[in-house]
């Protein structure tokens, strides 16, 4: 995803409707630097990642330091400084899904895109990354991809799963790889509920 330039109507580098729900966001806290976390999260899925222009921009915005606000950042694996695929990828190594054999479905993915961890796909479609525990330790091994996910997984599964991405954005996809997509598809419980960001 491209760096988005600045609105020059608002000298801000969010849409008109993010700059507006973070205007709303920050009156819903007795202290504005409460709001920080969403504020990332909310920046992260317009811009793709949190750029310089974002920091800048958020830390203003709450009357704190650019140095505080990526202090706070660095903490959390969720949030990235660097552009990732429209479609992000993350294989959950913890406890669970380990024993159930994730870092099998990690290196298929790795196989199948030609990426190594962190990494992101020539045509910008896909990025993969390990990470911490994601919730859903009861349906292991699982992923997330955005907000979508997808449970007790198996190698043989991924290239269905990238299949139906690649379908979604208009890619062309083997045709045969549609079993893994149905078999993985994204969850509808408890997890995929709790997985998406909270509305302001």
């Amino acid at each position: 995803m491209s760096p988005k330039k600045t609105n020059p109507d608002t000298m801000s580098v969010f849409s008109p409707k993010l700059a507006a729900r973070f205007d709303a966001l920050v009156l819903k806290y007795p202290a504005k630097r409460s709001a920080l976390i969403p504020m990332l999260l909310y920046a992260q899925d317009e811009i793709g990642y949190l750029s310089d222009a974002v920091i800048a921009e958020v830390a203003q915005r709450i009357g704190i330091t650019e140095l505080e606000v990526r202090n706070v950042a660095t903490y959390y694996s969720m949030l990235r400084f660097k552009p990732a695929g429209k479609f992000n990828i993350q294989v959950c190594t913890n406890i669970s899904c380990m024993l159930r054999g994730a870092y099998d479905v990690y290196e298929r993915f790795q196989e199948e895109l030609g990426i190594g961890p962190k990494g992101v796909t020539p045509d910008g479609l896909f990025s993969l990354e390990e990470v911490e525990c994601i919730g859903a330790c009861c349906w292991a091994p699982a992923i997330q991809v955005n907000y979508e996910f997808h449970n007790e997984l198996k190698p043989e599964l991924v290239p269905g799963i990238l299949g139906g991405y690649r379908g979604k954005a208009g890619a062309p996809s083997d045709e045969s790889s549609s079993l893994g997509w149905k078999a993985g598809a994204p969850s509808d419980g408890k997890a995929n509920a709790e997985g998406k960001a909270p509305d302001a």
